[in-house]
C-alpha cells in the first residue's frame, strides 16, 4: 500500500509538473525574423513585428469583442 501511494504521488508531481510546462508561454526570433509564441497551442504564432503591433493597438476591440460574443465562444480547457 504505501509503495502504490509513493507511486501515485509521483504520477501527480509529473502531472502537474507538465500542466505548468504548458501554461508558460515563451516568446522567440523565428529564422526568418518574426516573433514566434510558443505555449498557446500545439504550434507557435509566428508574426512580423508590424502584425503584433496591430493586433496589440486592435487589444480593447478584440477584448470587447470577446465579451459581446462570450455566449458563442468556446473555452479550452
Amino acid at each position: 500500500m504505501p509503495s502504490e501511494l509513493e507511486e501515485l504521488k509521483t504520477k501527480l508531481a509529473a502531472a502537474e509538473a507538465k500542466l505548468a510546462k504548458k501554461a508558460t508561454i515563451t516568446m522567440k526570433v523565428s529564422e526568418k525574423g518574426g516573433l514566434s509564441l510558443y505555449g498557446l497551442g500545439r504550434w507557435p504564432v509566428t508574426l512580423y513585428k508590424e502584425q503584433w503591433h496591430a493586433i496589440i493597438r486592435m487589444a480593447p476591440a478584440i477584448v470587447e469583442f470577446i465579451a459581446a460574443n462570450d455566449h458563442l465562444l468556446k473555452a479550452k480547457e
